[in-house]
């Protein structure tokens, strides 16, 4: 039976300041997770200390066994491929260890079906900088896809993305957590999204993972107005799924 992944992770600094407290994460096989927070909470260098992209490192432990680099699909935010690489090329460097001089037919066969079914198929042979952000966002989420990776970070994935494909990228997520058992830890800024797609949410704010459980139970109003300043109206959407609607905070409104 698959393990939860162990994440430690040591105190993260910005510069000299520290913007979290060390803490540990476990994370359930296939459990989609969401991490946010308020503009600068510490969700970004959260996610480089875990891929090793920080000057802390996180240890990472997997049925005994530390976890590598090479095992971890992230995705930082708001990053572009400036290549003429094709977009099928492009993906299927998500496994550049198992390419050789010639690319094995099933591996092609493999990257032409993910493109499928993330409707990209039709950008297969299109440059890499011919694309929109978002259309590039898609083909990078599905090269880190691609890649089988134990653990998926991402930071902001559907930042580019239009309504349709937000749906259609966070869906896919869950699936794939759920199809390959490695858990999904995303950060993201829509906190009805968050509520719609995670099993759990982690709100960082105040130099600590201030809350973690169910979607409903840590995105209550009391704590939505104070850290994120608003005055929040959560509705039900049809499927029973919190809708957060924003408000500014009375307080917060000048006087006309």
């Amino acid at each position: 039976m698959p393990e939860s992944l162990e994440i430690t992770l040591p105190a993260l600094h910005r510069g000299r300041a520290r913007v979290l407290a060390p803490c540990h994460l476990s994370l359930a096989p296939g459990e989609v997770v969401a991490l946010v927070g308020p503009n600068g909470a510490g969700k970004t260098t959260l996610l480089q200390a875990i891929a090793g992209l920080a000057p802390e490192r996180a240890r990472l432990c997997l049925g005994g066994r530390a976890l590598d680099r090479a095992e971890i699909g992230f995705l930082p935010q708001a990053f572009a491929v400036r290549a003429g690489l094709s977009v099928l090329d492009c993906l299927l460097l998500g496994q550049r260890e198992a390419l050789g001089l010639r690319v094995a037919p099933r591996l092609i066969a493999e990257a032409e079906a993910l493109l499928c079914q993330l409707g990209l198929a039709d950008l297969a042979d299109r440059a890499m900088h011919d694309l929109s952000g978002g259309q590039q966002q898609r083909v990078l989420i599905a090269q880190r896809l691609f890649r089988r990776p134990k653990l998926l970070a991402l930071d902001e994935p559907t930042s580019a993305l239009d309504l349709h494909h937000q749906l259609e990228v966070m869906a896919l997520l869950r699936t794939q957590a759920q199809t390959t058992s490695a858990p999904v830890l995303a950060a993201l800024h829509d906190l009805s999204l968050a509520a719609r797609y995670a099993d759990r949410v982690l709100v960082l704010a105040g130099g600590q993972i201030e809350a973690d459980g169910a979607p409903e139970a840590v995105l209550t109003p009391e704590r939505l107005a104070q850290h994120w300043r608003i005055a929040p109206e959560i509705l039900r959407a049809r499927d029973g799924k919190p809708v957060i609607v924003p408000h500014l905070s009375p307080a917060l409104v000048p006087d006309r």
